[in-house]
């Protein structure tokens, strides 16, 4: 049962990304430029969709902490670490410019990718790539700098 929900949590996120536009490069980039405000070609859309966004994700926690329970899970995992360290602002700083230079980000990528753009493509493939590497090298050198030791697996 997990799986359907959430396979329908994914269909529902596509279809409102595919609704409100922003699986449009350049609804994005339109938004990003804020040098086309005094020229009268911005594009608040973005805004508007990041608000209702954040309103839904607002009154959804709201609801979800008053439960005493997670309906399809065991329990409930809340966010535990509250800080901005490095590798925060360097992710967001790194996806910033991704999103900045190409106008999608990876949810919107993989929702085009039904449109067959060699563009879309080779950005999907570096995402994916980008995060192999990621896994690859970050994640064991954060896990033995963090903490002190590997993961189960890993070789000495």
């Amino acid at each position: 049962m997990p799986v359907f929900v959430v396979f329908g949590c994914g269909v529902l996120f596509g279809l409102g990304l595919l609704i409100s536009g922003m699986t449009q490069p350049a609804k994005i980039l339109n938004f990003l430029d804020f040098a086309a405000i005094r020229i009268g070609r911005w594009d608040p859309t973005l805004l508007v969709v990041m608000a209702g966004a954040l309103a839904v994700t607002f009154a959804g926690y709201v609801v979800a902490q008053r439960r005493s329970g997670p309906m399809m899970a065991t329990k409930s995992f809340w966010p535990t670490r509250s800080d901005i360290d490095m590798p925060l602002v360097a992710g967001a700083v790194l996806f910033g410019i991704g999103w900045g230079l190409v106008g999608l980000c990876p949810g919107p990528a993989l929702v085009n990718l039904v449109t067959a753009s060699p563009k879309v493509f080779v950005f999907v493939a570096a995402m994916v790539v980008g995060m192999m590497l990621h896994d690859r090298v970050w994640t064991p050198w954060s896990y033995v700098r963090r903490y002190g030791l590997k993961r189960a697996g890993d070789d000495d």
